[in-house]
């Protein structure tokens, strides 16, 4: 009886002690690639699919995710990223541009 109680008493402790040196699990929590992405429409009581997919298409364009996406697609080293930094602000300077040149004609 005594034997029996030393034995796992024995058992127990050598449990304990193995668990103290083995690593702990690390679990990686995405990709590069992964995004957070939280975009939520509410669909109306009636509303056609076709509007809410339209809603929602809108929405995630505006998010920029997938754009995001697209640019994380292949690698992009560090001068890569800079051209194409300097394309899209000279795209947008020239949207503004143009935008407000429509919004003088209007009026």
């Amino acid at each position: 009886m005594i034997r029996n109680l030393l034995l796992t008493i024995l058992v127990g402790l050598m449990a304990i002690s193995t668990m103290g040196f083995a690593p702990a699990p690390t679990f990686k929590t995405g990709t590069s690639t992964e995004l957070s992405v939280s975009i939520k429409i509410d669909v109306n009581d009636g509303e056609p699919i076709e509007a809410a997919l339209r809603r929602f298409k809108r929405e995630v364009n505006k998010s920029g995710h997938m754009m995001e996406l697209r640019h994380r697609r292949y690698f992009e080293n560090s001068q890569e990223k800079k051209k194409r930094k300097i394309k899209e602000g000279r795209m947008r300077i020239r949207m503004e541009r143009m935008r407000k040149r429509r919004e003088r004609n209007r009026t």
